[in-house]
């Protein structure tokens, strides 16, 4: 085990487990001095662990996740992981680009989801701990070569965890690429703030005038809609279960919330809010920060009791999600902005979680 620390910082490194081929797999776990804790391993990034204090000041596991390795290698919905080469959905798996077609993975029924069958969510990283005066934190890096899960280009991702003094945790997202190919990064956490139990009583809200509407198989129709007088409408904090069950078709899609939400006319490179939630009981408050035009809010739909972790059962919305994003399926939408990453260009997107709380 190694170790590092100074007055307001420690990181600590062990080995979580091995890879069926023999690869060794390490959990790094970052403090800081107000009592925010994190566990990160290099098997798809996934933040495993994140403790932080309620209004009372006692600390709390607000991420679902599991116990060990080998569960993460059995069955994780996205759990805690780095998503890439592109979040979200790709209809049919199929694009394309300079005059040809490519087909990927089809891995969510006739779609690509979040990378393929072996997305970076399945990957081992390179990971180097380190800390400064900002925080301590992790790089993590990873060579997606040319074809895997069907995507054109050697694209080399680079993504940075930092643990700082102000309770935020801040993701720098870094790739280039010697081919052009679409590239659309972030980090899929599911969040319960008041540590287990259901999340329709945390208090959501979304900047967002818009969202991209969905067909079947949640492929956006290409349109945009404004949240005005729909279930969509977060633009003043309300309870993620208030409106769920309404009679609406986007949510009859989704299974509840499942959809992008738009937080810019056009992208840019400000840092904007993604989503700020409110969990009463605890007094804890999360903030999603993004570069990002868009973030896919994800109400736990599919989890059903089924997957065990940390002596939980991770019931139906147990866990909610708040992915900043470009838009899904954009590689075949020429009206949203595009993911395309051109040789000689770095992709670089930020993503910030801040932890408050509020009695």
């Amino acid at each position: 085990m190694q170790q590092t620390k100074n007055s307001a910082f420690s990181v600590h490194t062990k080995v979580f487990g091995q890879l069926p081929d023999g690869r060794e797999v390490s959990l790094v776990t970052l403090k800081n001095s107000n009592g925010v804790e994190l566990d990160v391993t290099n098997y798809g990034g996934i933040i495993t662990r994140l403790i932080t204090p309620d209004a009372k000041g006692l600390p709390g596991d607000i991420v679902l996740g599991y116990d060990n390795l080998q569960q993460y290698l059995d069955n994780n919905p996205y759990f805690g992981a780095i998503i890439g080469r592109f979040g979200n959905r790709i209809a049919k798996g199929q694009f394309e680009l300079d005059g040809k077609k490519y087909q990927l993975a089809t891995n969510d029924g006739d779609n690509h989801l979040h990378g393929g069958v072996q997305g970076f969510d399945k990957k081992l990283w390179q990971m180097q701990p380190f800390q400064n005066d900002h925080g301590v934190g992790v790089v993590l890096s990873y060579l997606s070569v040319d074809g895997e899960e069907g995507y054109p280009g050697n694209l080399q991702v680079k993504v940075t965890y930092t643990l700082t003094h102000s309770n935020e945790l801040q993701m720098q997202f870094q790739a280039t690429t010697d081919q052009t190919t679409p590239v659309n990064l972030t980090q899929h956490s599911y969040f319960n703030l008041a540590g287990s139990g259901s999340i329709l009583e945390h208090e959501l809200e979304i900047p967002a005038a818009q969202i991209t509407p969905v067909g079947p198989g949640l492929i956006p129709t290409g349109q945009l809609q404004a949240v005005a007088g729909t279930p969509f409408d977060f633009r003043t904090a309300k309870a993620i279960g208030r409106d769920i069950a309404a009679e609406d078709a986007q949510l009859k899609l989704g299974l509840g919330y499942d959809h992008n939400f738009v937080l810019k006319a056009s992208p840019d490179k400000s840092l904007v809010l993604a989503g700020r939630v409110f969990e009463p009981n605890s007094g804890r408050v999360l903030e999603v920060w993004t570069e990002e035009p868009a973030v896919q809010f994800y109400s736990g739909n599919f989890l059903d009791g089924t997957l065990t972790g940390k002596g939980v059962h991770y019931a139906h919305r147990s866990g909610f999600c708040l992915e900043p994003q470009h838009y899904p399926d954009a590689p075949n939408q020429s009206s949203f902005p595009s993911t395309l990453l051109q040789p000689g260009e770095t992709y670089s997107t930020q993503i910030v979680y801040r932890f408050s709380i509020k009695s």
